[in-house]
């Protein structure tokens, strides 16, 4: 087995970045070299809990570590990673992978002149009820999918596509294996400058269609997703980390058909952590990643769709919406 050490360090290490660096210190074969946020008092805070040295700058870094996870605001994701591939370090990068196509093309663009790992942060594909969902796929008809969350300062420097949908995009694009035909969207900002609830219906030419409501203000949190496929229906709960699996097997004679239900999953898993080692093995042993630039810039590609169509929407009914364009934003 290759046991090579490698040097890595977390770049911005706010709510999430603080958690990459706690996995990366525990590692078995892994030297977190070092953290960095232009926060200093967080960044020594960090260094101290995970046992390595705090940075401000991260351009400090890039002559001693072969590998970074990216975890600061998405408008900085460009800059940074761009700074590091071209200094040959293969990058974890959270989602989204950038704010515009064209900045994700020039990173995929940069990774490949360079043979480097370019992998993207979206979690869920991960969770172990996504893991174990997939082998019980069969050609899947219908999608829904709901992912609500209590509204929370963090996040809010992209809308609720970019913040929420984009998992649930991510998803159904990698297990439908067909082109869009068409997306229908509704969305509105609420309480933030920038949409706060949206709903997309997006069809694929195969004749599946997905249909993802999100929003960032609700009552209580929700992450799920169901599949009607052929003689199965799928119920996944990320939250459990949990697949259920129903289908209807033959009763007796003259009976109704009785539901045979199976649950699937590994609900004491940790998502996070199964990420980050599948970066750190694609870097040992420069394999491809699950999530790849590749398949990030096309969850962005949809994401940005949708957000555009939004805000045709928009307009349409900005009649209804208060002073600036929303319902009443706060700021944040």
């Amino acid at each position: 087995m290759n046991k090579k050490i490698i040097n890595i360090a977390v770049i911005g290490v706010g709510y999430l970045g603080r958690f990459h660096a706690q996995k990366y210190a525990a590692m078995d074969n892994v030297d977190l070299i070092g953290v960095v946020d232009v926060d200093q008092e967080r960044a020594d805070s960090v260094a101290e809990e995970c046992s390595t040295t705090a940075y401000t700058d991260y351009r400090q870094l890039l002559d001693r570590v072969e590998a970074v996870s990216i975890v600061v605001p998405t408008m900085q994701h460009h800059e940074i990673a761009s700074t590091c591939l071209d200094h040959g370090i293969d990058v974890l990068v959270e989602k989204p992978i950038t704010t515009t196509l064209a900045e994700a093309d020039d990173l995929l663009t940069r990774a490949e002149a360079n043979q480097l790992i370019l992998q993207v942060g979206h979690l869920e594909r991960f969770n172990p009820a996504v893991l174990a969902m997939l082998p019980l796929l069969n050609n899947p008809l219908f999608i829904e999918a709901h992912r609500l969350a209590v509204f929370k300062n963090r996040g809010t420097d992209v809308d609720v596509v970019l913040d929420l949908m984009i998992h649930d995009i991510d998803i159904i694009l990698s297990i439908i294996d067909s082109p869009i035909e068409s997306i229908h969207t509704v969305g509105a900002p609420v309480i933030t400058k920038l949409t706060d609830i949206a709903n997309a219906r997006i069809v694929f030419e195969n004749g599946c269609t997905a249909n993802v409501t999100v929003s960032r203000i609700s009552m209580e949190s929700m992450r799920r997703m169901r599949i009607f496929q052929p003689g199965k229906y799928l119920s996944v709960d990320f939250s459990k980390k949990e697949v259920m699996a129903i289908r209807l097997k033959k009763g007796d004679a003259n009976a109704l058909p009785l539901p045979d239900i199976s649950k699937h999953g590994f609900s004491k898993q940790d998502v996070l952590e199964l990420e980050l080692k599948d970066f750190v093995n694609n870097v040992r042993n420069r394999s491809q990643p699950m999530v790849s630039g590749v398949e990030g810039r096309r969850a962005l590609d949809v994401a940005l769709q949708v957000i555009a169509q939004i805000h045709v929407n928009q307009e349409k009914v900005s009649h209804l919406l208060g002073q600036g364009g929303t319902f009443g934003f706060i700021d944040g």
